[in-house]
């Protein structure tokens, strides 16, 4: 019951940074459904398609699509509640993060992957509906800048299944892990903290 909460929480997490995105772009109605629906699922789609998952998860069940829909909504009625968008923007799309790797995670460990492959899954999970939209959007990938971003997934995935070798409630491993996500993608925003420059120019990558 928790892994599907968790996995629908990061539906509508994702599916709100998708309405975000795509307002800031002043895409019409269907513009902002496309964007929001890449979003939520893009990254799980990946996912699937890599476990050879048929269908994938969202077309097997409509519970997805139907949350996808009320979000959307609901974030287009209240979009004035959200004044500050690309703060927003950014708070939920760090909680995605959060809440879908610990999902990708899962898909791999009930897929009896090795740990390395595990990790990867939760990563891939978490950032691509991200990349989608971003691209969509003609924007650069979060992920491809310097900010700490996978980073904070890969930190994650591996705390968890560090976590779960000790004597500790299962649901209590699950928010650790996914706070430890989302506590270091905003302490590298708010600090600053970036991956080292490749570039001897010095000049800073990311916004």
């Amino acid at each position: 019951m928790f892994y599907q909460v968790t996995d629908l929480l990061g539906v509508v997490s994702f599916a709100i940074s998708g309405v975000l995105a795509a307002l800031q772009k002043k895409l019409d109605i269907f513009g902002v459904f496309i964007i929001a629906f890449v979003t939520a699922v893009g990254g799980g789609t990946i996912r699937d398609i890599l476990l050879g998952v048929e269908p994938v998860t969202w077309l097997r069940d409509n519970v997805y699509m139907y949350t996808i829909i009320v979000t959307v909504v609901l974030a287009l009625l209240f979009r004035e509640k959200l004044k500050y968008l690309r703060t927003s923007l950014f708070l939920f799309d760090t909680i995605g993060i959060g809440l879908y790797t610990l999902v990708g995670v899962e898909k791999g460990i009930e897929a009896d992957l090795s740990a390395v492959m595990c990790v990867t899954l939760g990563t891939i999970t978490a950032c691509f509906g991200g990349v989608v939209r971003d691209t969509l959007c003609n924007e650069i990938p979060v992920i491809f800048h310097r900010e700490i971003y996978a980073t904070a997934c890969i930190s994650g995935a591996v705390a968890y299944l560090l976590l779960r070798m000790l004597p500790v409630p299962e649901d209590i491993t699950f928010l650790a892990s996914i706070v430890i996500v989302i506590s270091i993608r905003l302490l590298a925003v708010r600090f600053g903290l970036a991956l080292p420059d490749i570039y001897k120019s010095g000049a800073r990558g990311g916004d």
